[in-house]
Parts: structure tokens; sequence; C-alpha cells
């Protein structure tokens, strides 16, 4: 695949001199300014109490449904302008408004500021008149983790949960167990992507143990969660750990839709303009969502046959003439 064997050369450079995380930042900021809108998406920036946010509505959608995306990055990299394409062709292809926030990034806000800062854009939406089950949240790697973790945080708050969540190669376990480093030794780009990460996973977590359920979703109790997407690819760092939180998911009840592609980076999705499995992924998590939304359709019908077969029978209380 090009772009493997573009990425793979490309971790030379970083081998022999790692960047600073200022000077990763610009470049993906810098790499974002080729990224564009796809036709007849419209986009609105605006601040959400003091936190950076954009709507993103697609022509036509419905309005009365949202997608809350939370990009990735690492919980250190990443931007409303590195994932704002993806999240525009998501939101098209869902026929659903958008809304993505810039949420507050480590090592200089270290957890729990990007939980705060997702629970605030939750209960945000809610205050604007959206209803839980209307709304669905979805993330890419670190914001795939963060959606996880967000979904815990409301059912342990006894918060309305939204209608289902999405994790793009979610990062569910920030200890990245050794057994994983050993299984990508042999391939320089998973390695020194699995070396970044878990320095970053410490940033990130700051003060708090990588064991705490709210910073690694995998070691959480997973029980009364919504529907899950998780789609990952057989060949990025995250793959063992996703497989477990599916497993995890599953026996704990929860229902889970568990998507894999083979020999595809980690962040593929980003690529979806030149990377034809990119866009099937993009496709399935829009067949997800109409799926949610036709469950829920099928279910108001048998709850509105069920009133109606219970209602009694009207009485004719009026005079009989007599014969």
């Amino acid at each position: 695949m090009l772009l493997k064997q573009f990425l793979t050369a490309a971790t030379a450079p970083l081998s022999r001199r790692r960047p600073t995380l200022a000077a990763m930042r610009l470049s993906l900021e810098m790499a974002s300014l080729g990224q564009f809108m796809p036709w007849g998406v419209h986009l609105e920036c605006f601040q959400l109490e003091g936190m950076a946010a954009e709507w993103v509505r697609p022509a036509p959608a419905d309005p009365r449904r949202v997608l809350l995306y939370l990009h990735g990055g690492g919980y250190v990299l990443g931007s409303l302008n590195t994932h704002r394409s993806l999240v525009g062709a998501l939101a098209q292809r869902c026929g659903m408004y958008a809304l993505a926030i810039d949420y507050r990034k480590a090592p200089e806000h270290p957890f729990p500021a990007a939980l705060d800062d997702a629970l605030l854009a939750y209960r945000w939406l809610l205050r604007q008149g959206y209803r839980p089950h209307d709304i669905i949240v979805a993330g890419d790697s670190a914001g795939g983790g963060l959606t996880l973790a967000l979904l815990l945080a409301l059912r342990d708050g006894a918060g309305p949960l939204p209608a289902a969540a999405i994790g793009l190669s979610p990062w569910t376990d920030l200890v990245l167990p050794t057994a994983t480093i050993r299984r990508v030794a042999h391939e320089e780009l998973q390695f020194l992507e699995a070396l970044a990460i878990r320095g970053w996973g410490g940033q990130y977590a700051g003060s708090a143990p990588l064991t705490e359920p709210l910073v690694s979703p995998v070691r959480a109790a997973l029980h009364d969660l919504p529907p899950l997407l998780l789609q990952t690819s057989d060949a990025e760092v995250l793959y063992d750990d996703v497989l477990t939180f599916a497993a995890k998911a599953r026996l704990a009840g929860v229902p889970v839709t568990l998507q894999t592609f083979a020999g595809l980076v980690h962040w593929w999705h980003l690529f979806w303009r030149v990377v034809p499995e990119a866009r099937t992924a993009l496709d399935q998590v829009a067949a997800f969502t109409q799926g949610i939304w036709a469950a829920q359709e099928a279910a108001a019908r048998v709850v509105r046959a069920a009133r109606a077969s219970a209602k009694p029978a009207k009485t004719d209380l009026r005079p009989r003439a007599r014969l």
C-alpha cells in the first residue's frame, strides 16, 4: 500500500532525531492546510463556553440529530483543522449535523481536562434542545478512547446516555502492554508509533494512574452502555486493545459491532480522499447510524401499537329507542 510505504519512509528521520511536541503540532497543522471540506458541507466556527468549536452542516441533513465528534492525536496533538475534512465527510455520509470541539491537550492540560470538555459539549447539546437519543458520539484514536470515557462518566454520573457511540481505532488502554510492543517491534513504523503513544499516555494521565478506567476505558466495568461501532486494522498498534475492549463489552451485554480491516495504518480514516478502504469505513459508519435510527423508529411503532391496543373500547351510553 502506497500510504504505508510513504509513512514508513518518513520514520527514518524520526528515528535519527525525535522532534519536539511543538514541532509535531506545527507539522500536523501545516499538513492540514491541504485538506478541504466536501462539497455542499457548511462550516460555522464559534466559542462553546470558551472552547473553540465548529458546526459542520451538510446540505441536506436532518437538523434534529447530531454527531458529537472528538478528534484524535494521542491527547497531545490534533485540532479542528486536522480533522475538519474527515468530520465533514462523515457528517455528509450520515446525513446529520456534526459538532466538533477543540478539547484541551496534554501535557499542558492533563486528565481530566479533555474529559471535562467532552462532558461540557455533550451537556451543552442537551441544553440546546437535542434529546439524548438523537445524539451519537464519535472519535478516532485518542478521540475514540475519549468517546468511551465520556460514556462511562455519563453512566456513572446517572446522566442520559447518547443513542450510540463510534470508535475509529479507539485508544482504550494507555498502559500499552509489553506484549503489544513485542508484537510490533519488527515494523519500524509501528514500533516508533508505539513508543510515542506510550509517552503521550503518561503525559495525558498526569497524576492519575494509567489504569484509571476513565483514562483507559478497557479497564472499566462496561455494563449499561449504548450500542457501539468499533473499527480497527490488524496492522496498527492498537489492534489487540480494540479486540479486547470489544470482547469485554460484549460479555457485559453491550451491543458491539466490530469491523476489522486488513493492512491499514493507524489514522487511515483521515486519508479518505485517497484510500478506498477509508471511504468504505465511513460508508459503514453511515450504515450503522442509519441502523440506529431505524431501530428507534421500529421501537416507537411498537410502543404506539401497544398503547393503542391498551385503550379501553368506547361504550355508547346514548339511550336506545324502545321497540
